[in-house]
Protein backbone atom coordinates (compact mmCIF):
# COMPACT_ATOMS: atom_id res chain seq x y z
CA UNK A 1 0.00 0.00 0.00
CA UNK A 2 1.49 3.12 -0.78
CA UNK A 3 0.87 6.56 0.62
CA UNK A 4 1.84 10.22 0.00
CA UNK A 5 4.02 12.34 1.40
CA UNK A 6 1.24 14.37 3.38
CA UNK A 7 -0.22 11.11 4.31
CA UNK A 8 2.83 10.28 5.66
CA UNK A 9 3.63 13.43 7.69
CA UNK A 10 0.02 13.29 9.29
CA UNK A 11 0.21 9.82 10.41
CA UNK A 12 3.95 9.99 11.73
CA UNK A 13 4.91 13.29 12.07
CA UNK A 14 8.11 13.25 13.67
CA UNK A 15 9.43 10.39 11.34
CA UNK A 16 8.48 12.24 8.34
CA UNK A 17 10.31 15.64 9.76
CA UNK A 18 13.58 13.32 10.51
CA UNK A 19 14.01 12.26 6.72
CA UNK A 20 13.00 15.22 5.50
CA UNK A 21 15.21 17.22 7.87
CA UNK A 22 18.08 14.52 6.70
CA UNK A 23 17.51 15.07 3.27
CA UNK A 24 17.29 18.82 3.25
CA UNK A 25 20.65 18.86 4.93
CA UNK A 26 22.18 16.60 2.91
CA UNK A 27 22.78 14.56 5.44
CA UNK A 28 21.24 11.51 4.52
CA UNK A 29 22.49 8.20 6.69
CA UNK A 30 23.94 5.47 4.54
CA UNK A 31 21.70 3.70 6.37
CA UNK A 32 18.04 3.51 8.56
CA UNK A 33 16.75 1.47 10.57
CA UNK A 34 12.67 2.02 10.54
CA UNK A 35 11.14 0.05 13.28
CA UNK A 36 7.61 0.13 15.12
CA UNK A 37 4.81 -2.18 15.45
CA UNK A 38 2.59 -3.58 12.93
CA UNK A 39 0.69 -1.34 10.97
CA UNK A 40 2.81 1.51 11.31
CA UNK A 41 3.22 2.17 7.82
CA UNK A 42 7.41 1.11 7.89
CA UNK A 43 7.16 -0.62 4.39
CA UNK A 44 5.26 2.44 2.63
CA UNK A 45 7.83 4.62 4.20
CA UNK A 46 10.75 3.06 2.79
CA UNK A 47 9.13 2.72 -0.64
CA UNK A 48 8.11 6.71 -0.46
CA UNK A 49 11.67 7.14 0.99
CA UNK A 50 13.27 5.64 -1.84
CA UNK A 51 10.78 7.80 -4.29
CA UNK A 52 12.29 10.89 -2.74
CA UNK A 53 15.27 10.20 -3.28
CA UNK A 54 14.93 8.77 -7.43
CA UNK A 55 11.89 11.33 -8.54
CA UNK A 56 12.22 13.32 -11.21
CA UNK A 57 9.91 16.15 -10.29
CA UNK A 58 10.56 16.48 -6.76
CA UNK A 59 10.28 19.80 -4.57
CA UNK A 60 11.19 20.63 -1.27
CA UNK A 61 12.47 16.66 -1.33
CA UNK A 62 9.05 15.86 -1.87
CA UNK A 63 8.45 13.02 -4.35
CA UNK A 64 5.65 13.51 -7.12
CA UNK A 65 4.87 10.25 -6.75
CA UNK A 66 3.82 10.62 -10.64
CA UNK A 67 6.59 10.46 -12.89
CA UNK A 68 8.44 7.36 -14.65
CA UNK A 69 10.68 6.43 -11.49
CA UNK A 70 8.16 7.02 -9.05
CA UNK A 71 5.62 4.56 -10.52
CA UNK A 72 8.30 2.11 -11.27
CA UNK A 73 9.22 1.94 -7.63
CA UNK A 74 5.09 1.90 -6.90
CA UNK A 75 5.07 -1.50 -8.71
CA UNK A 76 8.25 -2.92 -7.42
CA UNK A 77 10.61 -2.94 -10.83
CA UNK A 78 12.94 0.34 -10.83
CA UNK A 79 16.59 -1.27 -11.52
CA UNK A 80 18.63 0.50 -8.41
CA UNK A 81 15.87 -0.47 -5.38
CA UNK A 82 15.76 -3.78 -4.47
CA UNK A 83 13.76 -4.85 -1.90
CA UNK A 84 14.65 -7.88 0.16
CA UNK A 85 12.25 -10.20 2.00
CA UNK A 86 12.22 -13.24 3.85
CA UNK A 87 12.26 -16.76 1.89
CA UNK A 88 9.85 -18.92 3.77
CA UNK A 89 10.50 -18.30 7.77
CA UNK A 90 14.27 -16.38 7.04
CA UNK A 91 16.26 -14.13 5.00
CA UNK A 92 19.14 -16.48 4.28
CA UNK A 93 22.90 -15.64 3.18
CA UNK A 94 22.30 -16.13 -0.35
CA UNK A 95 19.74 -13.05 -0.68
CA UNK A 96 22.20 -10.49 0.78
CA UNK A 97 25.02 -12.35 -0.45
CA UNK A 98 22.83 -11.78 -4.12
CA UNK A 99 22.17 -8.06 -2.86
CA UNK A 100 26.09 -7.37 -2.35
CA UNK A 101 27.19 -8.72 -5.95
CA UNK A 102 24.20 -6.74 -7.11
CA UNK A 103 25.45 -3.58 -5.50
CA UNK A 104 29.18 -4.26 -6.81
CA UNK A 105 27.61 -3.10 -9.87
CA UNK A 106 27.03 0.67 -10.82
CA UNK A 107 23.58 1.84 -10.86
CA UNK A 108 21.48 0.90 -14.16
CA UNK A 109 20.31 4.67 -14.43
CA UNK A 110 22.05 6.63 -11.74
CA UNK A 111 24.89 6.28 -9.07
CA UNK A 112 22.53 5.76 -6.36
CA UNK A 113 21.38 2.46 -5.69
CA UNK A 114 18.93 1.47 -2.54
CA UNK A 115 18.17 -1.52 -0.85
CA UNK A 116 15.16 -2.02 1.34
CA UNK A 117 15.23 -5.38 4.18
CA UNK A 118 11.90 -5.95 5.13
CA UNK A 119 11.40 -7.95 8.32
CA UNK A 120 15.13 -7.40 9.04
CA UNK A 121 14.54 -9.53 12.46
CA UNK A 122 14.21 -12.39 10.65
CA UNK A 123 18.03 -12.73 9.07
CA UNK A 124 19.53 -15.54 9.78
CA UNK A 125 22.88 -15.15 12.18
CA UNK A 126 25.04 -15.86 8.73
CA UNK A 127 22.56 -13.75 6.65
CA UNK A 128 23.19 -10.97 9.18
CA UNK A 129 27.09 -11.18 9.41
CA UNK A 130 27.21 -11.13 5.54
CA UNK A 131 25.07 -7.67 5.62
CA UNK A 132 27.52 -6.40 8.77
CA UNK A 133 30.12 -6.58 6.30
CA UNK A 134 28.63 -5.06 3.88
CA UNK A 135 27.33 -2.17 5.85
CA UNK A 136 30.97 -1.77 7.62
CA UNK A 137 32.39 -0.88 4.04
CA UNK A 138 29.30 1.99 3.00
CA UNK A 139 29.96 3.55 -0.64
CA UNK A 140 28.28 7.12 -0.32
CA UNK A 141 25.78 6.11 -3.59
CA UNK A 142 24.29 3.10 -1.51
CA UNK A 143 21.68 3.41 1.25
CA UNK A 144 19.88 1.01 3.16
CA UNK A 145 16.62 0.63 4.89
CA UNK A 146 16.03 -2.05 7.37
CA UNK A 147 12.67 -2.62 8.25
CA UNK A 148 11.20 -4.38 11.26
CA UNK A 149 8.74 -4.54 14.34
CA UNK A 150 11.22 -6.43 16.51
CA UNK A 151 14.66 -4.29 17.03
CA UNK A 152 15.64 -5.71 19.61
CA UNK A 153 16.53 -8.99 17.78
CA UNK A 154 18.79 -7.51 15.45
CA UNK A 155 22.77 -7.58 15.72
CA UNK A 156 23.71 -4.59 17.88
CA UNK A 157 26.60 -4.05 15.86
CA UNK A 158 24.20 -3.58 12.83
CA UNK A 159 21.52 -1.56 14.40
CA UNK A 160 24.87 0.23 15.62
CA UNK A 161 25.31 1.30 11.86
CA UNK A 162 21.66 2.60 11.80
CA UNK A 163 19.90 5.75 12.06
CA UNK A 164 17.13 4.54 14.17
CA UNK A 165 13.56 6.01 12.93
CA UNK A 166 10.56 4.90 15.49
CA UNK A 167 7.05 4.84 13.95
CA UNK A 168 4.54 5.69 16.54
CA UNK A 169 1.36 4.10 16.70
CA UNK A 170 -0.79 5.67 13.94
CA UNK A 171 -3.91 7.56 16.39
CA UNK A 172 -6.97 6.00 16.79
CA UNK A 173 -8.90 9.12 15.18
CA UNK A 174 -7.08 9.21 11.78
CA UNK A 175 -7.72 5.21 11.69
CA UNK A 176 -11.46 6.11 12.30
CA UNK A 177 -11.23 8.05 9.62
CA UNK A 178 -9.36 5.72 6.86
CA UNK A 179 -11.70 2.66 7.98
CA UNK A 180 -14.82 5.12 7.48
CA UNK A 181 -13.13 5.95 3.86
CA UNK A 182 -13.44 2.54 3.18
CA UNK A 183 -16.52 1.76 3.66
CA UNK A 184 -16.48 0.67 7.67
CA UNK A 185 -19.73 1.68 9.38
CA UNK A 186 -19.06 4.66 11.90
CA UNK A 187 -19.79 2.49 15.04
CA UNK A 188 -17.86 -0.11 14.18
CA UNK A 189 -14.92 1.83 13.34
CA UNK A 190 -13.39 2.81 16.87
CA UNK A 191 -14.23 -0.83 18.00
CA UNK A 192 -11.72 -2.09 15.13
CA UNK A 193 -8.95 0.96 15.71
CA UNK A 194 -8.74 -0.56 19.02
CA UNK A 195 -8.06 -3.97 18.67
CA UNK A 196 -5.59 -3.60 15.96
CA UNK A 197 -3.54 -0.63 14.56
CA UNK A 198 -2.96 -2.17 11.22
CA UNK A 199 -5.98 -0.48 8.36
CA UNK A 200 -5.89 -4.06 6.63
CA UNK A 201 -6.13 -5.87 9.27
CA UNK A 202 -8.89 -3.71 10.75
CA UNK A 203 -10.99 -4.21 7.36
CA UNK A 204 -10.52 -8.10 7.31
CA UNK A 205 -12.22 -7.97 11.28
CA UNK A 206 -14.96 -5.97 9.76
CA UNK A 207 -16.17 -8.32 7.08
CA UNK A 208 -15.21 -11.67 9.83
CA UNK A 209 -18.58 -13.37 11.37
CA UNK A 210 -16.04 -14.80 14.05
CA UNK A 211 -15.29 -11.56 15.01
CA UNK A 212 -19.08 -10.05 14.85
CA UNK A 213 -20.06 -13.63 17.31
CA UNK A 214 -17.25 -12.71 19.73
CA UNK A 215 -18.19 -9.34 19.86
CA UNK A 216 -21.92 -10.05 20.98
CA UNK A 217 -20.35 -13.47 23.26
CA UNK A 218 -18.02 -10.64 25.19
CA UNK A 219 -21.00 -8.30 25.53
CA UNK A 220 -23.42 -11.00 27.18
CA UNK A 221 -20.69 -12.26 29.31
CA UNK A 222 -20.70 -8.30 30.74
CA UNK A 223 -24.00 -8.31 31.31
CA UNK A 224 -24.77 -11.23 33.09
CA UNK A 225 -21.48 -10.65 35.11
CA UNK A 226 -23.93 -7.91 36.96
CA UNK A 227 -26.85 -10.16 36.98
CA UNK A 228 -26.03 -13.20 37.81
CA UNK A 229 -22.48 -14.44 38.38
CA UNK A 230 -23.37 -18.11 38.22
CA UNK A 231 -24.91 -17.82 34.98
CA UNK A 232 -21.53 -16.52 33.89
CA UNK A 233 -20.38 -20.32 34.02
CA UNK A 234 -22.73 -21.51 32.12
CA UNK A 235 -22.06 -18.92 29.32
CA UNK A 236 -17.95 -19.58 29.48
CA UNK A 237 -18.94 -23.13 29.15
CA UNK A 238 -21.79 -22.75 26.64
CA UNK A 239 -20.12 -20.49 24.37
CA UNK A 240 -17.22 -18.55 25.32
CA UNK A 241 -14.91 -21.77 25.20
CA UNK A 242 -16.40 -23.12 22.33
CA UNK A 243 -15.69 -19.71 20.47
CA UNK A 244 -12.46 -18.64 21.74
CA UNK A 245 -10.52 -21.99 21.00
CA UNK A 246 -7.08 -20.45 20.23
CA UNK A 247 -4.82 -18.24 22.55
CA UNK A 248 -5.06 -15.69 19.98
CA UNK A 249 -8.51 -16.29 20.02
CA UNK A 250 -8.76 -15.56 24.11
CA UNK A 251 -6.27 -13.25 23.78
CA UNK A 252 -9.10 -10.99 21.72
CA UNK A 253 -12.00 -11.80 23.39
CA UNK A 254 -10.25 -10.23 26.98
CA UNK A 255 -9.26 -7.48 24.78
CA UNK A 256 -12.47 -6.83 23.89
CA UNK A 257 -13.95 -7.06 27.28
CA UNK A 258 -11.05 -5.08 29.07
CA UNK A 259 -12.38 -2.09 26.23
CA UNK A 260 -15.83 -2.40 27.76
CA UNK A 261 -14.52 -1.97 30.99
CA UNK A 262 -12.42 0.97 29.43
CA UNK A 263 -15.91 3.00 28.13
CA UNK A 264 -17.31 2.65 31.62
CA UNK A 265 -14.26 4.60 32.48
CA UNK A 266 -14.23 6.99 29.93
CA UNK A 267 -17.68 7.95 30.90
CA UNK A 268 -16.99 8.63 34.57
CA UNK A 269 -13.92 10.91 33.10
CA UNK A 270 -16.17 12.95 31.26
CA UNK A 271 -14.13 11.43 27.65
CA UNK A 272 -17.22 10.03 26.30
CA UNK A 273 -16.17 10.35 22.66
CA UNK A 274 -13.37 7.84 22.98
CA UNK A 275 -15.98 5.11 23.60
CA UNK A 276 -15.25 2.11 21.20
CA UNK A 277 -19.42 0.66 22.23
CA UNK A 278 -21.04 3.43 21.10
CA UNK A 279 -23.78 1.85 20.38
CA UNK A 280 -24.36 0.38 23.85
CA UNK A 281 -23.66 4.14 25.59
CA UNK A 282 -27.13 3.90 27.42
CA UNK A 283 -26.50 0.57 29.48
CA UNK A 284 -22.26 2.03 29.78
CA UNK A 285 -23.82 5.56 31.27
CA UNK A 286 -26.03 3.72 33.73
CA UNK A 287 -23.35 0.93 35.08
CA UNK A 288 -20.96 4.26 35.22
CA UNK A 289 -23.10 5.87 38.00
CA UNK A 290 -23.47 2.28 40.02
CA UNK A 291 -19.86 1.30 40.22
CA UNK A 292 -16.76 3.10 42.05
CA UNK A 293 -13.55 4.01 40.40
CA UNK A 294 -11.73 1.69 42.73
CA UNK A 295 -13.99 -1.24 42.01
CA UNK A 296 -13.60 -0.36 37.78
CA UNK A 297 -9.42 -0.30 38.74
CA UNK A 298 -9.82 -3.88 40.26
CA UNK A 299 -11.47 -5.37 37.35
CA UNK A 300 -9.37 -3.95 34.76
CA UNK A 301 -6.30 -5.24 36.58
CA UNK A 302 -7.70 -8.49 36.79
CA UNK A 303 -8.15 -8.34 32.90
CA UNK A 304 -5.19 -7.44 32.53
CA UNK A 305 -3.93 -10.32 35.04
CA UNK A 306 -5.99 -12.79 32.75
CA UNK A 307 -3.55 -11.69 29.81
CA UNK A 308 -0.41 -11.93 31.54
CA UNK A 309 -1.53 -15.66 32.35
CA UNK A 310 -2.38 -16.67 29.16
CA UNK A 311 1.30 -15.42 27.89
CA UNK A 312 2.20 -17.62 30.54
CA UNK A 313 0.45 -20.58 29.36
CA UNK A 314 -2.10 -20.29 32.05
CA UNK A 315 -5.09 -23.39 31.08
CA UNK A 316 -7.31 -21.41 29.36
CA UNK A 317 -10.71 -22.54 30.91
CA UNK A 318 -9.05 -22.76 34.28
CA UNK A 319 -8.21 -18.62 33.27
CA UNK A 320 -11.82 -17.77 32.67
CA UNK A 321 -12.96 -19.26 35.63
CA UNK A 322 -11.16 -17.71 37.98
CA UNK A 323 -11.46 -13.90 35.86
CA UNK A 324 -14.95 -14.43 35.59
CA UNK A 325 -15.16 -14.83 40.16
CA UNK A 326 -12.72 -11.61 39.50
CA UNK A 327 -15.11 -9.72 37.62
CA UNK A 328 -18.08 -11.15 39.54
CA UNK A 329 -20.70 -8.37 40.98
CA UNK A 330 -19.82 -5.70 38.22
CA UNK A 331 -21.28 -2.52 38.41
CA UNK A 332 -22.06 -2.03 42.39
CA UNK A 333 -24.07 0.95 43.97
CA UNK A 334 -21.64 3.41 46.13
Amino acid sequence: MSISWVEFEKEQPLAARMLKRSMEKNRIAHAYLFEGERGTGKRAASLLMAEALFCENRVDFIPCGDCVNCKRIKHGNHPDVHLVEPDGLSIKIEQIRSLRTEFSKSGMESKQKLYIIIEAEKMTVSAANSLLKFLEEPHSETMAILVTEQPQRILPTILSRCQVISFQSIPAAILCEKLEEAGVHPVKAPLLAAVTNHIHEALELDGDDWFAQARKIVLKLYEVLKQNPLYAMTILQDEWNGHFKEKAQLDMGLNLLLLIYKDVLYIQMGKDQRLVFSDQRSMLETDALHISSGRLSEQMTAILEAKRKLNANMNPQLLMEQLVLNLQGGPSFV
